[in-house]
């Protein structure tokens, strides 16, 4: 059942080929960040192109929350007036992230340094999660978190302070960590150095160059070495958030695996640090395109053209290259139970703590429809029964993450029986448009009545 009201089953049944141009929302990671620094400037940030998912939602009124003046002034056009670096004031409500993992633990980086305490909670699924791999290290800055067993929200956030700067080395590759914890070296005196063995998405670092923080990265051999230096003042930008990778996945993926389909998907980012699934499913033989690659605020940028590609095989996906696509592991699975022979796809432990522990989810997805899957604890394995071969006909379970829902959803677009998921509402998090956008190419799919 959804968090937000009643559960909105859904069908996906095999439709003709899929055709046409896609505008996928703008990258979630992104306008995450966009809101938290514009907030954290002295003055007027405009930004264009923000996704505006419940996820990215949620954030912005906890900006509003800290102090920040932040308006919506059309589709995705946005500014925020910022409070400054240590300008947060306390809020004088709980912040609800929704289902947001990535915002409720930036916000956490953000606010831990400020002499102010916040609870933050979450829908059923995001109060589910641990926390400890963020608060552990904000608690080396001196804040002090308080909440349910496991380090699990609701949770309230002693900010420190008089925050100490600190040398903190992430035990498992974590975009949102080392962002929390760089967001946190903000308001903190000296320099706030991260190391991370293996690089993950570096949209933070980026960005914070941008506002005019003084970040420096380099290669040791500890690995990835980030160094802040703190209470800088940041400087308002304009941002034209890219559309998001993640997203563009699912329209890529349905095309390769529905016959006939050609679908050109524009303006996509494509950050080295997020495009490890179209590396992959290049190597595994997908009919996939870059054309006019380009520059978008900083971030690397192309058009993809994706068409229908019955060859495809399987393959080893190289464990360094997990952090680079760890949220598209759900989506690469179904494409890979459209190809020949077996994919394995190791070192992905990180997908166990997700919205839903997903490597568990996505097995009972795919055994319900008929593809053979093993997995591990840190690895999985997909059978691939090739083009057109999956059965399907199943009702499987979302778990209120809005990956498996979709990810399920495109399996039934190309499987031989319909697929219905349980619950389609959490896709409204971070890709509401997503059955428009998909019925505008020619797929089928039908609200089920319980």
């Amino acid at each position: 059942m959804s968090a937000h009201g009643d559960p909105a089953p859904l069908q996906s049944r095999r439709a003709g080929p899929l055709r046409g141009t896609v505008e996928v929302p703008g990258d979630k990671s992104i306008s995450h960040r966009a809101l938290i620094l514009g907030a954290m400037a002295v003055g007027e940030t405009r930004i264009t192109g923000l996704l505006e998912g419940q996820d990215v939602l949620d954030t912005g009124r906890a900006m509003a929350a800290f102090g920040a003046e932040v308006t919506r002034h059309g589709p995705g056009e946005w500014t925020v007036n910022g409070v400054g670096v240590g300008g947060f004031a306390e809020p004088d409500h709980v912040i609800d992230c929704g289902n947001s993992g990535t915002g409720v633990r930036l916000l956490m980086g953000a606010v831990a340094t400020h002499d102010m305490s916040v609870t933050f909670t979450g829908d059923a699924s995001l109060n589910g999660r641990p926390m400890g791999r963020v608060t552990d290290p904000l608690a080396q800055f001196g804040a002090r978190a308080v909440g349910r067993s496991g380090g699990r929200l609701p949770l309230t956030l002693v900010g420190a302070a008089q925050p100490v700067p600190v040398r903190y080395a992430t035990p498992v590759p974590s975009a949102q960590v080392k962002s929390a914890v760089l967001l946190a070296g903000l308001n903190t005196p000296g320099q706030t150095v991260v190391i991370e063995r293996e690089a993950t998405r570096d949209h933070s670092e980026r960005m914070l160059a941008g506002f005019g923080a003084e970040i420096t990265t380099c290669d040791t051999d500890e690995g990835r070495e980030i160094t802040l230096t703190g209470h800088p003042e940041l400087t308002p930008q304009q941002i034209a958030v890219p559309r998001d990778p993640s997203s563009a996945a699912f329209p890529v993926c349905a095309a390769l695996i529905v016959e006939g389909s050609d679908v050109l998907v524009p303006n996509i980012g494509l950050n080295p640090t997020r495009a490890g699934l179209f590396e992959t499913l290049l190597e595994m033989g997908a009919d996939l395109t870059y054309e006019n690659q380009r520059e978008e605020g900083g971030e690397p940028a192309a058009d993809l053209r994706a068409r229908f590609s019955p060859d495809m095989r399987g393959i080893r996906v190289p464990p360094e290259r997990a952090a680079s696509m760890i949220d598209e592991y759900p989506i690469l699975s179904v494409v890979a139970s459209f190809a020949e022979g077996v994919t394995d796809m190791p070192g992905v432990a990180e997908l166990r703590v997700k919205e839903s522990d997903r490597i568990d989810a996505m097995a009972h997805v795919l055994r319900a429809c008929g593809v053979e899957i093993e997995d591990g604890p840190d690895w999985w394995r997909v059978t691939g029964r090739g083009a057109g071969g999956v059965p399907g006909g199943a009702t499987v379970a979302a778990r209120l993450d809005h990956r498996i829902a979709m990810s399920a959803l495109i399996l039934g677009m190309a499987s031989r029986e319909p697929v219905t998921v349980d619950d389609a509402s959490p896709i409204a998090t971070s890709f509401p448009i997503f059955e428009a956008l998909m019925k505008d190419l020619g797929a089928s799919l039908t609200q089920e009545t319980e």
